[in-house]
């Protein structure tokens, strides 16, 4: 029988992989950050209370403390978005109750992970860029970028857009330090996922650089727009997730090479595009909970009994089948514009079949 130190040591062993991917800065999402002048005078810095951060971004928290709190809105809002882009697959961007926010199946180098890992730097540029146009960060301001060649002469151009470019800069340096931090073996199963991270972050940065356009508003005497004035704005950010998507669907399943690069598992595909999603792993069919990838299961999942899609209620259930049961549901109804100025519902209320997995 192995002795007291032994089992120790091999259970410190099974433990250490695990507590080093248990926490991330996906974090500070679910927790405010205060801002710096929100800090107690002589009170711990903030940089040192903050989970998930690593040695990188723990620097960069100090040198740029205003930012936290922007990093943690542009986290919740790549999670958000994630949730929304699959409500209705069996993998629905879960998240759960710990410092990991999505849990060990992120622990899974597959095109989920890459959707995730885009989304999240995406966020980040979406959100920093806009606070810097807001004047919330000391260190940049509006956007500085330059007039585009195609603008009417007669438009102005220099009305206060999103800075775009601080924002990719900022994202760039403080979501890639965890992963260029790592140091692995050339070839590596790990490297291979270090390198797939990464690609994953640059295509989410660049899905809200190239969605960013230009906006305008109009002047002139009595609405006739005989003068323009156009700044570069942000687009909504569902349409950088529904761009997301789309390179979700169609992601470059990759390997490592012994020269330690990525190299695509099938040759005749078209290699990705700095803009492209890509992953190592295939990925788990999420139909059952297992502990050990992470995976919910759709047992309890609301169905579509009529959609032959990812939502409906065969591909949903896995085969296992689904409960029918009735709901009461109310909704405003009936809505009528009064003069002058309100809108006047009633409240409807109908009974609905609704469909549950097995």
């Amino acid at each position: 029988m192995p002795s007291l130190p032994a089992l120790l040591a091999l259970l410190f062993a099974c433990w250490a992989p695990l507590r080093a991917t248990a926490s991330s800065w996906w974090s500070l999402a679910m927790s405010p950050v205060q801002r710096p002048e929100m800090f107690i005078i002589g009170a711990q810095p903030v940089c040192s209370q903050l989970p998930g951060l690593s040695a990188g971004q723990r620097k960069l928290c100090q040198l740029y403390q205003e930012h936290m709190a922007y990093i943690g809105e542009g986290a919740r809002t790549g999670i958000r978005e994630c949730q929304h882009q699959f409500r209705q697959r069996r993998w629905n961007c879960s998240t759960v109750d710990d410092a990991s926010v999505f849990g060990r199946v992120l622990q899974i180098g597959s095109r989920e992970t890459a959707f995730t890992y885009a989304v999240s730097a995406a966020g980040v540029v979406n959100a920093i860029s806009r606070a810097c146009r807001e004047g919330e960060l000391s260190t940049c301001g509006c956007s500085r970028a330059a007039r585009p060649k195609d603008l009417p002469r007669d438009w102005l151009w220099g009305g206060c857009g999103d800075n775009v470019d601080y924002g990719y800069r900022f994202a760039k340096e403080f979501v890639d330090a965890r992963e260029r931090e790592k140091n692995f073996a050339k070839g590596s199963e790990e490297q291979g996922r270090v390198l797939m991270n990464l690609q994953n972050n640059e295509a989410g940065r660049r899905a809200v650089y190239k969605t960013a356009d230009v906006a305008c508003k109009c002047h002139g005497v009595s609405g006739s727009c005989s003068l323009k004035t156009c700044w570069l704005q942000l687009a909504e950010f569902r349409k950088v997730g529904d761009q997301l998507k789309e390179k979700y669907d169609s992601a470059a399943a990759m390997r490592i090479t012994r020269r330690g690069k990525l190299e695509l598992v099938n040759s005749r595909f078209k290699p990705p595009t700095p803009e492209d999603l890509v992953y190592v792993d295939p990925s788990p069919d999420y139909c059952l909970r297992d502990e050990s990838t992470g995976s919910l299961g759709t047992r309890g999942r609301l169905c579509n009994k009529t959609s032959e899609g990812l939502d409906g209620c065969a591909l949903m259930c896995c085969g296992r089948g689904y409960d029918q049961f009735k709901s009461v549901r109310t909704e405003r109804c009936h809505c009528k514009f009064h003069w002058c100025c309100f809108v006047r519902c009633k409240k409807c209320t109908q009974v609905v079949d609704q469909f549950v997995c097995k």
